[in-house]
């Protein structure tokens, strides 16, 4: 099996080139490394069933060799990166779908888009389902991802209808883990890196607010299974875990599990910031069996291990590769 990853230098992306490639498969990368990093793939250099392209998916896409899935998940997906380049968001998400479906159906090949829970906006439905049609602003500051993410899965969708094409559809709930950037602007990053570093801890809006935070290997569990069992063509699937903690009660779990004396202090909540985000996990347990199983609390404290071991490896290693991208 060869599988197409874009994105694959990123936060999830390289973690789904790790499971692909303990499962056997041949994976090829594809990233503009604008918000992935050479690092996250460095403990893949030389292996021999694994290629890094260096490439942006707003370009038309070539692969020479047969390809049997492709997985499109290249798109900035933090607020701090989309609102940082928001022109670049919409064309990753519109012009990247065309062209990597249009590589699926050339190569007769199965499709999975990363989508995402922000397509629900600020939810008047709670839990979401896959059934819920969002409540979405679609002229904020957000709109640049939400929307962006919206036309995919439309896209993705008459692809489906009109030429008949294995397309799947994952929406993304709040991940964390290893290999999140530090400085990428969402919450547990943002709270453990001002933990660490002994700054204060800054909680926007007053903190009851609330989200499930979901492990990367249990997220990354449920999309290998959406891409690659059989007769799931034309399914949408939310994954993440279904677990709600408020924002504040996390902010105060990071304080003890990196045992910092960082105060916890409060600003203005950002504009169209949804006040609950969780999923309604029945779909994804009845079609895929998925089941998170890692606790909050284990995964920070794992996540939080890894911070501080990369804060050691020299400077060096921690720089990212950049490239000019059209807008």
């Amino acid at each position: 099996m060869h599988v197409v990853i874009t994105g694959g230098a990123g936060f999830i992306g390289s973690h789904l080139c790790d499971r692909f490639l303990s499962e056997g498969a041949d994976v090829t990368a594809i990233d503009s490394f604008l918000t992935g990093t050479r690092r996250n793939l460095a403990h893949l250099d030389g292996a021999p069933r694994f290629l890094l392209v260096p490439g942006d998916v707003t370009q038309p896409i070539t692969i020479a060799r047969r390809v049997d899935i492709v997985l499109h998940f290249a798109s900035p997906a933090s607020p701090a990166d989309y609102l940082a380049h928001p022109i670049h968001t919409l064309k990753v998400d519109s012009f990247g779908s065309f062209h990597t479906l249009g590589l699926a159906k050339a190569q007769g090949a199965r499709y999975v888009l990363a989508s995402t829970s922000e397509i629900y906006g600020d939810p008047l439905e709670h839990p979401q389902r896959e059934e819920y049609w969002g409540n979405v602003n679609p002229i904020g500051p957000r709109s640049v991802y939400d929307e962006a993410k919206r036309f995919g899965e439309a896209l993705t969708m008459a692809y489906h209808r009109v030429h008949a094409m294995d397309t799947r559809i994952v929406r993304i709930f709040n991940t964390y883990g290893p290999r999140m950037r530090r400085n990428d602007g969402r919450a547990i990053p943002a709270f453990i890196d001002a933990a660490l570093g002994g700054r204060p801890i800054e909680v926007f809006g007053d903190g009851a607010q609330t989200r499930s935070f979901c492990y990367v290997d249990d997220l990354v569990e449920g999309i290998f299974r959406l891409a690659t069992l059989p007769d799931l063509a034309g399914q949408v699937v939310n994954l993440g875990h279904d677990r709600e903690c408020s924002l504040i009660d996390l902010a105060e779990l990071i304080k003890r599990l990196t045992g910092t004396g960082s105060s916890i202090v409060f600003r203005p909540l950002p504009e169209d910031d949804p006040k609950r985000r969780r999923p309604d996990l029945t779909r994804a347990r009845r079609l895929l069996g998925y089941e998170p199983r890692i606790p909050l609390e284990e995964g920070l404290g794992r996540t939080i291990a890894w911070c501080i071991e990369s804060s050691r490896r020299p400077a060096a290693d921690d720089e990212r590769e950049t490239r000019a991208v059209r807008i």
